[in-house]
């Protein structure tokens, strides 16, 4: 990862998972500098995991790949080898399928005292809602995240555009998890089963409003605090020219700048007066309304403000400031071309984005893995004349 720090040099990791938050934690891992094998499953059972599209999760990021099918002996004896030699186990099986097949913590930890092996989930291992399925929408559902934004026309919760359970809430909290484990594990030498539930991922990213409720009772629907609506400070307006901009100007004196700035200085004290709200609101959206948005960026921006453009998607990848960072990474296909995605999330102001191969869903690194986890040439032919590995 060219000028990039690679501060998991030397880790790997198996993900037995395909989609959803452990595919993200994985995708993190690789970023700063983990060697990440995705275990697969053999063609003849290609339905038992979904397969994402070219572009997704990094586009695999150098992933290495192995087919295996974890139902045969066979197969399960090569992963609990490639295991034997791995420092972190990602699954995102229903609670205790890893188990029935015979790969779960226990297993693996026997071969391998020191794993880490984390289950991410959608609701945890354990517990009335461990078995339910579900999706994105469902956990931001219930941790109460939907219910504290904005509604529809109809009074119903919206539908989020961002994956934000699997992305923040489940995959995020996984590696938050694994990498305290691993630091926990170089004192102690053993490792440890982690149980990461999206859900309560996203009850985390709940807490202020949680916790609000917890101690005073309070709900914070939307539009009932300060960070849901309730003050003409922390809003989107509608510019002249169709596209809107963002304000959170919490504190007075961003407020008052704002409103110096909009010509609106009579409100400056009224910030906070609930009385006053609808025609603080009402005044900031007619101003807004008299220029185009970025005309009001290039005023309010550099004058301590709090504003900022709500983006399109397509001027997202063009902006400026992402561009001058350099978060964009270039990828290769052989069927596709180049593209550009989202690069790693890395510490420093400056980074290269790294360019890599994205390779076809069919080619796999099954001999070369197998060997390094010392099985022969003959028990390697052995397993894929018998299909237990592709």
């Amino acid at each position: 990862m060219s000028g990039s720090p690679s501060l998991l040099s030397g880790t790997t990791v198996l993900d037995l998972a395909s989609v959803g938050p452990a595919a993200r934690a994985s995708r993190m891992l690789a970023d700063y500098g983990a060697r990440v094998v995705k275990i697969a499953p053999v063609s003849r059972r290609s339905g038992v995991q979904i397969e994402p599209p070219f572009h997704t999760y990094g586009a695999g990021r150098g992933f290495e790949r192995v087919r295996i099918d974890l139902k045969a002996d066979a197969g399960r004896e090569a992963f609990l080898r490639l295991a034997a030699a791995a420092d972190v186990v990602i699954e995102s099986y229903r609670p205790g399928v890893v188990d029935r097949l015979g790969i779960g913590y226990e297993a693996v930890s026997t071969r391998n005292p020191g794993v880490v092996y984390c289950s991410t989930s959608g609701y945890g291992q354990t517990g009335p809602a461990a078995d339910w399925a579900g999706h994105d929408i469902n956990y931001l559902a219930m941790a109460g995240f939907l219910a504290c934004c904005e509604p529809r026309a109809d009074g119903g919760p919206p539908v989020p555009g961002a994956t934000v359970a699997d992305s923040a809430g489940g995959g995020m909290q996984a590696v938050i998890a694994i990498l305290a484990a691993l630091v926990a594990r170089g004192a102690s030498g053993r490792g440890r089963h982690l149980d990461v539930a999206a859900a309560e991922g996203v009850l985390s990213l709940m807490s202020l409003s949680v916790d609000q409720y917890l101690a005073t009772g309070e709900v914070a629907d939307a539009g009932a605090t300060l960070l849901t609506g309730r003050y003409a400070c922390y809003g989107v307006y509608a510019c002249r020219d169709g596209r809107w901009l963002s304000v959170g100007a919490i504190e007075p004196h961003f407020y008052a700048n704002l409103c110096r700035e909009l010509g609106l200085e009579q409100y400056v004290e009224a910030q906070l007066d609930d009385a006053r709200q609808d025609e603080i609101r009402a005044a900031f959206a007619a101003a807004f309304a008299t220029r185009d948005r970025d005309e009001w960026v290039a005023q309010l921006a550099p004058a301590n403000t709090c504003v900022a453009p709500v983006n399109t998607l397509p001027e997202v990848v063009h902006d400026e400031h992402f561009r001058a960072r350099g978060v964009f990474a270039v990828a290769h296909h052989p069927e596709h071309g180049d593209f550009e995605q989202v690069g790693p999330v890395l510490a420093g102001g400056t980074r290269d984005a790294p360019e890599h191969v994205v390779r076809p869903v069919g080619e796999t690194d099954t001999r070369k893995l197998l060997a390094e986890a010392g099985l022969s040439g003959d028990e390697i032919e052995s397993l894929v004349a018998a299909g237990a590995v592709e």
